[in-house]
């Protein structure tokens, strides 16, 4: 199949190949004779199978490797025609890191800096496109499938993949150094609060409240910063919901995944070109009060819509849940008084924290530590009001402790206080009755 002999390639060999400039000059000369053939092919092409096509690359990239005398061994040519296969088949350089079930983040920054995320942390790959016109041809294969626009009329995009995962892409005038595009990737089994109490994101003690919280209808905010883990953890909370209650969830983009059997998922809708047709969060919010919702789930609260929850949260939609990005509990609330401000509230600012008081009970700090693992933060229960400030209490407080071995070991502090909702005041007293049993 070459001009030399077969010999063994190492992984290192292999990854130093497709870095180099013999891969990209024969991937993409190979690429220019493939269309050229496609094209006499016609519509017969069109039939192929996925096996068929891959063997049609091998035995033509065979020939070309002949005709042209390339100085490549077998397991160098296999490696172009796995990349041409997913070039015809697939999503070119993207398709490997799609498939594979580690990476939860693709970061593209040009068509020369490919970064994954893979347990919260950032790492460069060795994957590459020829050009950003090469970006640009796989990202809008893509798009082509939501219908969704992307060129220099519209050079922005945020879309829901169909698999359930998230792309967002800006590309030049606005993106300056090339095309950036950001894939957020989902588990298609989301964790459960057992997972995660596995992996370590929070401990049994915390969970069975949480679970308690749920369960008796308590509000919920899960405050964090970006990629700190808070759909993961919302979701996971769902999974506490009892089975005969129905559930509505309202999204920016649709990433909530719940294991419930009655579930009505909205999603917001952008604007057309003319800014017609657009339907926001707080739209649907509103729109899901004449639903009949047990609960009602807002994916991300960002803007006006948090009137309409926290009014919801006191006219008897409890148990109703929601994330929003903040640094800390009391960050939380801010930020929450802050949209209201700007959504024209109308009230007094003593009301406006009355009315936030009343309506959230628990706020779940969850974060993403230096060493990519994610946390539970602080579990703190919102009380009242005191001298017209929100009053809190923390229940639990993350402080890692030192292991003999030196590492850094997980650790809750709980701070022995009992929640003050009187939502979980029953519950509480029989956990307190069992103890002292115990």
């Amino acid at each position: 199949m070459s001009t030399i002999g077969v010999l063994p390639t190492t992984e290192q060999q292999a990854s130093d190949f497709e870095r180099g400039a013999l891969f990209a000059d024969l991937k993409y000369r190979a690429h220019e004779h493939l269309l050229s053939r496609i094209e006499e092919l016609g519509a017969e092409f069109g039939r192929w199978s996925q096996a068929s096509i891959a063997q049609f690359v091998l035995l033509e990239l065979d020939s070309f490797i002949r005709l042209h005398s390339i100085a490549v061994n077998e397991q160098e040519a296999l490696i172009v025609a796995r990349a041409l296969t997913r070039e015809l088949t697939g999503l070119g350089p993207l398709q490997d890191l799609l498939e594979d079930p580690q990476v939860e983040d693709i970061l593209i920054n040009g068509h020369e800096n490919i970064y994954v995320s893979r347990g919260g942390m950032l790492q460069r790959v060795s994957v590459r496109f020829k050009d950003d016109e090469h970006v640009l041809r796989i990202v809008r294969r893509i798009l082509a499938p939501i219908g969704r626009r992307l060129d220099e009329s519209s050079p922005m995009v945020d879309a829901r993949l169909p698999d359930g995962g998230r792309i967002n892409v800006i590309i030049e005038p606005l993106a300056i150094d090339g095309p950036s595009v950001s894939i957020r990737k989902f588990r298609k089994d989301p964790l459960t609060p057992s997972e995660l109490v596995q992996l370590g994101t929070f401990n049994e003690d915390i969970c069975r409240i949480l679970e308690m919280a749920v369960q008796s209808r308590c509000n919920i905010l899960v405050s964090g910063g970006t990629s700190s883990g808070k759909t993961s953890l919302l979701n996971a909370l769902a999974n506490f919901i009892p089975e005969s209650e129905r559930i509505v969830t309202i999204e920016d983009t649709a990433e909530l995944s719940l294991n419930h059997n009655h579930v009505v998922r909205l999603e917001s809708r952008p604007g057309g070109f003319d800014g017609t047709g657009m339907v926001n969060i707080r739209d649907l919010l509103r729109n899901s009060l004449r639903m009949r919702p047990d609960r009602i789930i807002v994916g991300e609260v960002r803007s006006g819509e948090v009137l309409d929850l926290l009014q919801a949260m006191n006219t008897g939609h409890d148990g109703s849940m929601g994330t929003i990005h903040a640094s800390s509990p009391r960050e939380c609330l801010y930020r929450a008084e802050m949209l209201a401000g700007f959504a024209g509230f109308q009230g007094s600012e003593v009301s406006l924290r009355r009315q936030i008081a009343n309506a959230v009970d628990f706020i779940v700090q969850i974060g993403r530590l230096s060493n990519g693992r994610r946390r539970l933060l602080s579990l703190t229960e919102v009380t009242g009001m005191t001298d017209n400030m929100i009053s809190m209490q923390e229940l639990y407080r993350y402080e890692p402790s030192i292991g003999p071995n030196g590492q850094e070991q997980d650790h809750w502090v709980s701070l022995g206080i009992s929640p003050h909702s009187s939502k979980l005041q029953n519950w509480w007293r029989m956990q307190q009755q069992t103890h002292r049993n115990a």
